[in-house]
């Protein structure tokens, strides 16, 4: 691991009504030098920005999502360097589908990751949109 994680815990074990099973933590101690701040990352292509053409807040999540592996392995590091995440919701519903969706790639990470929902994005069309931060360790 390639910086400690404080108080690990697994969503399915604190949100046990949800069908959720995200590895997160209370605090990320990162190790390094170099800090990769992104911002929020839509269901946009990242050449393009052509917004991808579907409601579904899961297709949404896997474009946002591989959007943020892609920055994150262009600035030279890894989803396993992801310290922190923000996720922005404009529908609570979309909560357990979004999270879901976004546990697939953080599986084994354990980042910190706070969620709000919000009346609405840069976009009407979007349903979520998610910033990370990452530590590349020296």
């Amino acid at each position: 691991m390639a910086h400690y994680r404080h108080r690990k815990f697994n969503t399915k074990d604190t949100y046990p009504e949800q069908k959720l099973d995200n590895d997160l933590a209370q605090a990320v101690v990162a190790k390094g030098g170099t800090t990769i701040f992104l911002r929020g990352q839509c269901p946009q292509d990242l050449d393009t920005a052509e917004t991808i053409k579907t409601n579904d807040p899961v297709e949404q999540t896997h474009k946002v999502m591989s959007n943020i592996r892609q920055l994150v392995e262009e600035c030279g590091g890894q989803m396993a360097h992801v310290t922190k995440l923000v996720v922005y919701l404009t529908d609570v519903r979309h909560r357990e589908a979004v999270y879901r969706t976004m546990g697939e790639y953080i599986k084994g990470v354990h980042p910190v990751c706070t969620g709000l929902v919000v009346v609405a994005l840069a976009r009407p069309e979007w349903l979520v949109e998610i910033d990370a931060t990452a530590v590349i360790p020296d």
